[in-house]
């Protein structure tokens, strides 16, 4: 699909509404990084408008006054783009346009197009297409106005119409040979992470806020040679690499896309071929930035993210980055203090690198031994435990129960020793 994300030349506008329980510190958040990605995708960032609002209206979004209002700055300025810090609706979006004289576009967008322009593996295209083609389905009409005819009924079909119904139809068939292709990727996966198995090599993935430094730990454990910018959505396709810990445990690491505040669902869909190796992962390494001003949200905002995926409580290990750009120690000192198991590193100076080592080793130690369990009929919700939070290896029944061979994280494997049928094998 072509992008349409803001140019060098284009000077942007920003909106946000403080409406709801959103106070004015939150949006001011929001925003600074809504600037970012919009620098990243190339834009001209001009100005910010702020509206306050009970509830977003149903017309613009934003108060018909307001939207005047910025369709005059627009003009006085000549800013040619304006995105909006929310999802907007389709009739929202067509109606700002019209009114603005502009283009008009959402957080959302903005996301998707700079996705599409990182994306470099086949895969990440085509799960980029897709959430770019959903997006757009419920859109056509906008585009398509300009060719309508004003009266409807018998024989006044104009050709925007049918433009648009050929259109729709175009989009859906495409939709559903990526959704096709996409289902091809996942079988794959399953053959790639069969051979792993055979391997009995553990796998940890590193999830993260975009831009906490995930792929600069990958090429500090591993040497991988992946791009590590200073920019959101720097590295976009997933990367493995194997690594060898100094007790001679091999595991497998997978850096993947990094998360951020009101990723639009879409795009988790869209990407789930890829994040399911978050959701199937042994064990997770949490990386925060711990010298941006607001690492306890982004913390939440991946462990939201990791909640959609069906991937929270797995066994995690919290690792704090940049603790060389952190003025105050106690900072770090806390943060430890106050998340025991966790790791402080900077993976640019390499400090605290053999701390989280030791700790991949202590996380690790219990990876060989394997136990059996029986699972009565009755305890569902035990079995759905073991497979989110551990590492199923094979299953079968004997009757009303299911008896499941896998790792589980020491903290599942007390609760289910009750369970254990035939005690542990290595």
């Amino acid at each position: 699909m072509t992008t349409n994300y803001p140019r060098p030349s284009e000077k942007t506008l920003l909106v946000g509404l403080e409406h709801g329980g959103v106070s004015r510190w939150d949006i001011e958040d929001s925003l600074g990084e809504l600037r970012q990605l919009a620098a990243t995708a190339g834009a001209q960032v001009v100005g910010t408008v702020v509206q306050r609002l009970e509830r977003p209206t149903a017309p613009y979004y934003i108060g018909k006054g307001k939207a005047e209002e910025i369709a005059r700055e627009c003009e006085e300025k000549e800013i040619t783009s304006i995105i909006f810090d929310d999802e907007l609706s389709p009739a929202q979006g067509r109606n700002l346009e019209v009114l603005t004289a502009r283009k008009v576009l959402d957080r959302t967008q903005l996301i998707l197009d700079i996705f599409a322009q990182r994306a470099r593996t086949k895969e990440g295209r085509l799960q980029i297409e897709l959430a770019q083609l959903q997006y757009l389905l419920p859109r056509l009409t906008r585009m398509w106005t300009h060719l309508s005819r004003q009266s409807g009924g018998i024989g006044t079909r104009g050709p925007g119409e049918t433009q648009l119904e050929v259109d729709r139809r175009r989009v859906q068939e495409r939709i559903a040979r990526l959704e096709r292709d996409l289902k091809e990727v996942r079988k794959n996966r399953g053959v790639q992470r069969e051979g792993r198995l055979r391997r009995n090599w553990p796998v940890a993935s590193l999830v993260g806020y975009t831009n906490a430094g995930k792929s600069s730990l990958l090429n500090r454990l591993t040497g991988a040679g992946v791009p590590a910018e200073d920019k959101l959505f720097a590295t976009l396709d997933p990367t493995t690499r194997q690594v060898t810990l100094p007790n001679r445990q091999k595991i497998l690491l997978t850096d993947t896309v990094g998360f951020i505040r009101k990723l639009p669902h879409t795009v988790i869909e869209s990407f789930k071929a890829t994040l399911e190796e978050v959701q199937l992962a042994d064990l997770l390494v949490h990386i925060v930035d711990l010298s941006h001003p607001q690492y306890r949200d982004q913390m939440s905002a991946v462990d939201a993210a990791l909640a959609e995926l069906d991937a929270g409580g797995k066994q995690t290990i919290l690792v704090f980055n940049k603790t060389d750009l952190v003025a105050d120690p106690e900072i770090v000192a806390s943060q430890l203090a106050r998340h025991p198991g966790s790791v402080a590193i900077s993976a640019r100076t390499g400090e605290g690198i053999a701390s989280l080592i030791d700790e991949l080793e202590v996380r690790l130690a219990a990876w060989r031994l394997r136990c059996t369990y029986r699972i009565p009929s009755n305890s569902s919700a035990l079995l759905a435990e073991i497979h989110r939070a551990g590492h199923v290896l094979d299953i079968r029944y004997d009757g009303d129960d299911a008896l499941v061979h896998a790792h589980v994280p020491q903290e599942l494997s007390a609760r289910l020793a009750a369970y254990e049928s035939g005690g542990p094998s290595g």
